[in-house]
């Protein structure tokens, strides 16, 4: 087990905006041969994320699932494509093992997370 690398404050948690997006469609990224263009709906607004996520989900498997975004992260082009979020997923010891986050049951996109 690894030790946490910062620690940080709950004023610095507070500034996270986590919410539930539903997965409307996936594509693989036309410039990079391990990132997925995702299109997900996050209630008031659609959002393109740009994920790392070509090597462990067929994109087809991501539409109409729900995953959990950081919503407030500062837009960032990602191979000439603009990510405006990330998703939040686990990995183990294991590399090629990736799981994205999900809610436990479907809830309304959009919802926050806490």
């Amino acid at each position: 087990m690894s030790e946490c690398p910062a620690v940080i404050t709950y004023e610095d948690f507070a500034k996270l905006d986590l919410r539930v997006g539903t997965v409307l469609s996936a594509a693989p990224h036309p410039n990079a041969d391990k990132l997925l263009v995702l299109q997900v709906d996050l209630g008031r607004e659609h959002r393109q994320i740009i994920a790392g996520l070509r090597a462990h989900y067929d994109p087809a498997a991501l539409v109409g699932r729900q995953i959990v975004v950081v919503a407030n992260l500062a837009p960032r082009v990602m191979r000439g494509l603009e990510s405006r979020g990330m998703l939040l997923a686990a990995s183990g010891d294991d590399p090629a093992q990736v799981i994205l986050l999900q809610p436990e049951r479907p809830i309304a996109a959009g919802a926050k997370v806490s």
